[in-house]
């Protein structure tokens, strides 16, 4: 299980968000306080973020080092500062290759994408049928071999299929057609997820069985004022909410949040 992070609200450096926090997710790589599955996440790391001006696509930082090795990491974040931040560590999957192409954030244009959980017997069971249901664009566009990056080309394809309606729509109908394709090969599937354009962002709890991987999100802390956390373990004390299983969170320009029941 991997450990995830996003942010939106208020402009901030990296080194804010990622290393100050007594709970951060540097912290989290090497000493993870709810996961279910493996003991640290030092099987890579990544982090995406977007311009504070200008509607450009997202800049993404990746290495196969464990996060807590990597010595560009602490200048660069003390550099950039953004409004919109993705970030995860990996703790990867017995038979998943610890390379680059398998690290997220994945993107594409202006769209960002982590995931934590897995698909229960991946390569011998949804593989070849999540790819039997993708566009041709993002079917293509696949490079690694992780339940990740399928899931994310699955949310892509949704999201063009259904690109009149807002983007809640598809992530719902993705984790519902995971949920069916699961129930089917008779695996278990655990998709929490979190997207974003650079304006929103868009997450899920959700798991096949009970209870899906733990995911919190935070509003207006007086450390992080105008702004939403959602983290897989809360970074610090504060009024860290839980999400509600199989349910989807909208955050919005403003901060304000929706909460969809799956």
């Amino acid at each position: 299980m991997c450990r995830l992070l996003a942010y939106l609200g208020s402009p901030i450096s990296l080194e804010s968000l990622l290393y100050k926090p007594e709970h951060s997710l540097i912290v989290q790589s090497y000493q993870p306080r709810e996961m279910t599955s493996g003991l640290v996440n030092a099987d890579g790391f990544g982090v995406g973020w977007y311009h504070i001006q200008k509607d450009i696509e997202p800049f993404i930082y990746k290495n196969t080092l464990p996060i807590w090795n990597d010595i560009n990491l602490p200048h660069l974040s003390r550099y950039v500062e953004s409004k919109c931040v993705l970030a995860y560590v990996r703790s990867a999957t017995p038979d998943e290759s610890v390379d680059f192409v398998n690290c997220q954030p994945f993107g594409h244009q202006q769209q960002l994408f982590i995931h934590n959980g897995l698909i229960e017997n991946f390569r011998k069971t949804l593989h070849r049928k999540i790819r039997s249901t993708l566009t041709q664009d993002f079917y293509e566009q696949i490079n690694g071999n992780t339940d990740s990056e399928h899931i994310f080309a699955l949310l892509l394809s949704q999201s063009q299929i259904n690109k009149h309606r807002p983007p809640e729509y598809a992530l719902r109908t993705t984790l519902l057609t995971l949920s069916e394709m699961a129930k089917r090969y008779q695996v278990e599937a655990s998709l929490n997820i979190i997207s974003s354009d650079g304006h929103r962002l868009i997450a899920s709890r959700f798991a096949t069985t009970s209870p899906p991987p733990s995911l919190y999100w935070i509003r207006d802390d007086p450390t992080f004022p105008k702004s939403v956390i959602i983290a897989s373990e809360p970074l610090f004390r504060g009024n860290w909410i839980p999400f509600p299983e199989n349910s989807i969170i909208s955050v919005g320009a403003d901060c304000e949040i929706q909460i969809e029941q799956i």
